[in-house]
């Protein structure tokens, strides 16, 4: 079934009359919305040294999901020893607002440990994956719902490719040149379809997201591309959609880092060829 756009008095009566299965959104005036009790979500937000951003985006997140509709939320933080206040500010948070967890990684593992963390703790039927920053801002998972609702999908992935005009602060070129060589190896040797896998703001299913947790195996910043192709393997449809997007600054990706994920589509498809994906 696909978001319908209803204006004006009778939106409200259309809504509970049409819309009230499978917690559905609609459109009203241009926003999407929720069908009352129906849609809960877990959001994942991965942090490393993240104090400073965090009380800004635990707000905005918090104001997102309390206008939002939503039958249930729950933000979960997964500080990856953190050196800084960033287990202090959302403990803070967490004692103020029920909604808020604090989870520990053991040490500094890595972005895909700590959201691999995430995905087996998140307890509601939908998952977000977003970055401490916000680069792509909350209200654009209205646009990743609408994908998955319109395409049937068990997910949809944020993509800052295919519509470059959705950009507002642009990375250096040469990032830009690396990510567009990067996708091109990564489709080349995994046949994934998506023109960028790598943006932070992505929605799973539960039933996805706890089938990639349990096959995980990077813990790197190469992670992006092993939970989508896992997910593909294991029958699950994701959906990609482009979103409004901004580069900060801050980025926890080093330039090492951005070499060595030219090698992760390569490990993935040897990972599989070994069968350490069933």
């Amino acid at each position: 079934a696909i978001a319908q756009r209803l204006d004006g008095a009778d939106a409200r009566e259309a809504q509970v009359e049409q819309f009230l299965f499978r917690g559905q959104g609609i459109i009203l005036s241009g926003k999407l919305h929720y069908t009352c009790g129906l849609l809960s979500l877990s959001i994942v937000i991965p942090a490393f040294n993240e104090e400073r951003r965090l009380p800004q985006t635990l707000a905005r997140l918090l104001e997102f999901v309390g206008r939002g509709g939503f039958s249930s939320a729950e933000i979960l933080v997964v500080n990856d020893g953190s050196s800084d206040g960033t287990a202090s500010v959302v403990s803070a948070a967490a004692k103020a607002d029920a909604r808020i967890r604090l989870l520990n990684n053991p040490g500094n593992r890595g972005k895909g440990y700590a959201v691999r963390h995430g995905l087996q703790q998140a307890r509601l039927d939908w998952v977000l994956m977003t970055d401490a920053d916000l680069s792509a801002p909350i209200e654009e998972f209205d646009k990743l719902w609408a994908s998955v609702q319109s395409a049937d999908a068990d997910g949809a992935i944020g993509s800052r490719a295919i519509d470059r005009s959705l950009i507002g602060v642009r990375q250096p070129a040469f990032r830009e040149f690396s990510g567009k060589v990067f996708n091109f190896l990564m489709r080349s040797v995994t046949g994934l379809p998506y023109k960028d896998t790598q943006c932070g703001f992505k929605l799973f299913s539960r039933d996805a997201a706890r089938c990639v947790a349990a096959r995980q195996l990077s813990d790197g910043f190469g992670f992006d591309v092993e939970i989508l192709y896992i997910a593909k393997k294991h029958g699950f449809r994701i959906v990609e959609t482009p979103v409004r997007w901004d580069n900060s600054e801050g980025s926890k990706v080093s330039l090492w880092n951005g070499i060595a994920a030219f090698a992760d589509p390569l490990r993935v498809r040897l990972n599989d060829l070994r069968g350490r994906y069933r």
